[in-house]
């Protein structure tokens, strides 16, 4: 193994990179634009320029890289074939393979950016202790991402912990952003949560301060207030806690896991949503299944480039 590499985390706005030793310590990030224009074709040769400065900078040779990880948004094959990536124009074609031709013929690996952000958890992060992880990340959507003996399981075609559209509720009449109804997302995520904040407002008459933010209020002011005691946002962290911890049994029973780790911006209620999730996930999962840990993600943004360093270092 040689000394340093390279961990990328392709966004649709900011692209992060992270310069590493191959022992995982992080040694200097930074961010560039993504630069969508023409379908995103100059987006390669931007990271490329990135990483040319950096060796430069500080004096180190092509010999001492092991090689760069990428994460992208959005579906990637095991050899590196990226299906496609809306966000950023682009369509089917091997981006390990093109981006090597670019950059010296160094080694490259990409994976979907969740995929690869548990990745980084696993290896840096809530589930270094573990080798078998299931990370959920709840922002303005949920993601996720699952570890099996610290591999991503990416599935047949790159599907595999999409967790965010595991279907939750015949009921649902709203269209979730994928096209469906009643998926985990509609409920879990930030979005979620103001969604059953507006109904629960809209529905009973009891009093609750969460009706002083009106249309404005954020799932933040909705777990800020319920623990402050306010019943009706109690009601609806139970709510989405009830669709959240089911939704982990339901996987826990398909993959087993040591450990769920929650990540995303959700995440910052901190231990309050742990519990509120885990009372839940105990009731509801297979016995065999019920001494899962649940813990809080630690990397924060910094996980994409963590996952991605990982991908050259592990696999």
């Amino acid at each position: 193994m040689k000394k340093y590499c390279f961990g990328v985390d392709v966004g649709g706005t900011t692209i992060k990179i992270g310069f590493f030793k191959t022992d995982g310590t992080l040694l200097d990030k930074w961010e560039i634009k993504t630069n969508t224009e023409n379908f995103g074709e100059g987006i390669l040769g931007d990271i490329c320029e990135a990483l040319e400065s950096k060796l430069v900078k500080e004096g180190i040779g092509l010999d001492e890289l092991e090689g760069i990880g990428i994460g992208l948004p959005g579906p990637v094959l095991d050899d590196g074939t990226v299906l496609q990536c809306v966000n950023l124009g682009w369509g089917t074609f091997n981006v390990e393979e093109k981006l090597s031709a670019m950059f010296h013929d160094i080694k490259v690996k990409a994976g979907n950016d969740a995929n690869v952000a548990a990745l980084g958890e696993n290896w840096k992060g809530g589930g270094k202790n573990y080798h078998d992880i299931v990370m959920i990340t709840l922002g303005t959507g949920v993601g996720g991402g699952v570890i099996i003996n610290n591999k991503i399981l990416t599935g047949y075609n790159g599907g595999a912990g999409e967790i965010g559209h595991m279907h939750m509720n015949d009921e649902e009449t709203e269209l979730c952003g994928c096209g469906r109804k009643g998926c985990l997302e509609q409920y879990a995520s930030a979005t979620g949560v103001v969604r059953l904040a507006k109904r629960y407002m809209a529905q009973n008459n009891e009093p609750t301060k969460m009706k002083d933010f009106g249309e404005d209020i954020t799932a933040k002011d909705v777990f800020d207030l319920a623990k402050e005691g306010d019943a009706g946002a109690e009601a609806v962290v139970n709510q989405m806690g009830n669709y959240l911890g089911k939704a982990m049994s339901h996987i826990a029973v398909t993959v087993n896991p040591q450990a769920f780790i929650i990540g995303g911006g959700v995440s910052k209620a901190g231990q309050y949503l742990i519990d509120a999730i885990k009372v839940i996930y105990r009731e509801t999962c297979f016995s065999a299944c019920g001494d899962a840990a649940v813990h809080l993600a630690e990397l924060g943004n910094d996980a994409g480039m963590y996952g991605a360093a990982a991908l050259v270092v592990k696999y």
